[in-house]
Formats: C-alpha cells, sequence, structure tokens
C-alpha cells in the first residue's frame, strides 16, 4: 500500500513540474501583466504632406511610425490598451476626418494637431506619448531626449524622466536629460501626462542611420516601453 501512495504522490509531482515548466515562459501565469487597465494613446509625428525633417531618403514621418508601431507593440504585450493616432503614411485628417476641405496647407496642419488633441480627449487615457525624431543646421549634435510641457500635468515630469532614464540606461548613447519646454501646443494642452520623445537627430549622420535600422528601432520602442512600465512601478508602490 506504501509503494502504491509513493508512486501515486510522485507521479503527482511529476505533473505539478510539467505544468510549471510549460507555463514558466508566460509571464502571466504568475505574475499580473504589469500595464494591465492602463491605455495609452500614441501619436506618431507629422504624416502625409507634413514630413518633418529629413535627409535624403530618411524621412522623420516614416521613422516616427515605425518607432511607435513598434513601441504599440511592446506595451501591448505587457498588458496595455494602446490606441494609435495614425497608423498609415497619411496624417491623421486623412484617417479620422478624411472628408473635410482646407483652403491651405497650414489649415490642414493646424487641424491635425486639433484632432490628436481631440482624440487623447476622447479617449481618455491614463498617458499621451508622441514620437519625433530631431533636426538641426549644426550636424554634431545628437541623443535621444524626452519633452514635457511646463505647465501641463503635474505627472508629466515623472513620466519623462522614467523614459529618459530608460533610453540611457538601454541604449547607452545619450546624456541628455528629460526638459520642461513650454511651445509644444500638445503636451500643454494634454489633460494627462503627456511626452515628446524626439527619438534622435536625423541632422546627424551616425544617428541618421541608426534611426533608419529597423533593429535600433525595436531597441528605441523596448526602452521607451520599459521606461513606461518603471512610471507605472513606482506609481503605484
Amino acid at each position: 500500500m506504501r509503494r502504491w501512495l509513493a508512486l501515486f504522490v510522485l507521479l503527482c509531482t511529476c505533473m505539478i513540474v510539467v505544468v510549471y515548466e510549460t507555463s514558466a515562459s508566460n509571464r502571466s501565469y504568475f505574475l499580473p501583466e504589469p500595464l494591465g487597465g492602463v491605455t495609452i494613446v500614441l501619436d506618431a509625428g507629422h504624416g502625409g504632406i507634413d514630413g518633418g525633417a529629413s535627409q535624403g531618403d530618411v524621412i522623420e514621418k516614416e521613422i516616427t511610425l515605425a518607432i511607435t508601431e513598434k513601441l504599440e507593440r511592446q506595451l501591448k504585450r505587457l498588458g496595455a490598451e494602446v490606441i494609435m493616432t495614425r497608423t498609415t503614411d497619411g496624417d491623421v485628417i486623412s484617417e479620422h476626418k478624411p472628408d473635410m476641405e482646407f483652403s491651405s496647407n497650414r489649415e490642414r496642419k493646424k487641424e491635425d494637431i486639433f484632432t490628436r488633441q481631440a482624440i487623447v480627449a476622447e479617449k481618455k487615457p491614463d498617458m499621451f506619448i508622441t514620437v519625433h525624431a530631431n533636426a538641426i543646421p549644426d550636424s554634431k549634435w545628437r541623443g535621444a531626449q524626452v519633452f514635457y510641457h511646463k505647465t501641463g500635468h503635474e505627472q508629466s515630469q515623472h513620466l519623462a524622466k522614467s523614459i529618459q532614464a530608460s533610453i540611457k540606461d538601454d541604449l547607452g548613447n545619450t546624456q541628455r536629460e528629460a526638459l520642461a519646454i513650454e511651445r509644444v501646443y500638445l503636451l500643454k494642452k494634454t489633460e494627462v501626462p503627456a511626452v515628446l520623445v524626439e527619438t534622435g537627430f536625423i541632422s546627424n549622420p551616425e544617428e541618421r542611420a541608426l534611426l533608419a535600422d529597423k533593429n535600433y528601432q525595436d531597441k528605441m520602442a523596448i526602452a521607451i516601453a520599459r521606461g513606461v512600465e518603471d512610471y507605472f512601478a513606482l506609481a503605484y508602490q
């Protein structure tokens, strides 16, 4: 009788080990998703007629969309609900108000910004992240940098610092710090924690090559997502 009992216990133990090993690669089997219940609006800067900064065949609107799409996947993997302001090469107007007509490109660009703001106001997310790439006449400058509005949501600074720290740690190629600015309309008017991530300088040859590289885009997206995860981990301690 004892022998059969011992065999039964051994069999049960083996089954438990098999179930454990099978599920060990699935983090959610043991822990809740780190961003479960969190809603994030992601904004790929520019789009359509507004290409943003460019150098040769490297165009900001394409870089921002590529990184934002990769960031979307990373955040969803962590359990977040993600809303994209644009998902194509076109601007936000072409996706959300395709029948609107404008007297000038200037008017279209203004409405494009207002529409991005309206999406955030309607969806009421937990945060807003707009992704861009920098460019200035002097090609020596480089380094990703995260911005928040000086008079924006009180948590924007903490979010910006968390993402900046993650980019510095993960990519190891910037010493820049998160910085408060005043002239970005979306950061000022968005009533949730909001940041602008300048992923690097298209005007710098080395960084331009990195921004156009899919592997580097993946690394940037992972770094930003980890910064978001760290922000929420600290916020709810």
